[in-house]
């Protein structure tokens, strides 16, 4: 059975043909999404895991760099990545997908195994840190997703076969051809590794008042070289970086918990509600009050 077959499956045995984003599974860590319509290039962060499209195409923008995939393809996404994201819907059907966060204690474990058999990423894939990469399924891979499928479609699969099915989704992902980001990762003390600490602590304190230095301090880098090895992971400064984190979160705060603006503003670490204006409709061409009306 195909995987867009299966996703749709699971979408009329949970009544999910209204769903507008992402729904949490019966497997810890495992997200379904469905879009009926799509949306048109925007703003948005991508969280760590692995993304898998069973239906529909989506065009994603990292810099100047563009990344395109579509049905039975994967993203690998080591680091979270402020980037924009278009969506389109084919033929009037909807966008169906799944997100899988990846656990780090698996990430390690998997890694350390794979790397005592003397299993290593070739060389030609290292070409560069950057933190997303788009992977066209293989065999193996393919086999495990519509089988991550099926168990979503039967309540006590997914409850027995669940976690064993996401390790091995994660072991898929190691051997790809771009599994070297997932491998990075795990890495204690590559920069990559470093760079993905600092990143933790931006998402979890981004509210606060956080400097390249502090950042580079989590990494154990100096200034100069946390920059660097910082654009190269995410194609942003630490500063653009933050920033966008916090005009993200603070979308959520105002679309999806009705958040005043001023609140808002001062919830993601804004000290001038006027600054956070203008910056929130340079980023995403709106002003913040002007979504607040639309939703």
């Amino acid at each position: 059975m195909k995987l867009a077959t299966l996703m749709q499956t699971y979408v009329e045995l949970h009544d999910l043909n209204n769903l507008e984003g992402i729904h949490h599974t019966d497997i810890e860590g495992v997200w379904f999404y469905r879009s009926s319509k799509g949306n048109a290039r925007q703003p948005f962060v991508y969280q760590s895991g692995v993304i898998v499209l069973g239906q529909g195409h989506k065009n994603i923008y990292i810099g100047n760099q563009p990344v395109a995939y579509g049905p039975e393809d994967y993203l690998v996404v080591g680091v979270p990545m402020p980037l924009e994201c278009e969506a389109l819907a084919k033929d009037g059907e909807p966008l169906l997908g799944l997100s899988i966060d990846i656990d780090l204690q698996m990430l390690h474990r998997q890694v350390a195994r794979l790397e005592k058999l003397g299993f290593r990423p070739s060389q030609s894939q290292q070409t560069d840190n950057l933190g997303l990469k788009s992977v066209s399924m293989d065999k193996g891979m393919l086999d495990t997703c519509i089988r991550v499928m099926s168990a979503l479609c039967d309540p006590y699969e997914s409850k027995i076969l669940g976690d064993c099915l996401k390790e091995e989704l994660v072991y898929r992902a190691l051997q790809s051809a771009e599994g070297h980001v997932l491998f990075n990762l795990a890495g204690y003390d590559g920069h990559y590794a470093r760079v993905a600490r600092a990143l933790e602590k931006v998402h979890e304190e981004y509210a606060e008042n956080l400097t390249v230095q502090s950042l580079a301090e989590v990494a154990n880098m100096s200034t100069s070289a946390f920059h660097h090895a910082f654009r190269e992971v995410t194609l942003e400064t630490p500063i653009q970086y933050i920033k966008k984190v916090r005009l993200n979160k603070a979308k959520e705060l105002i679309q999806l918990e009705g958040k005043k603006v001023n609140d808002a503003a001062r919830l993601v670490g804004y000290n001038s509600s006027s600054q956070f204006s203008r910056e929130y409709k340079r980023h995403f061409n709106q002003t913040p009050k002007g979504l607040k009306l639309a939703s």
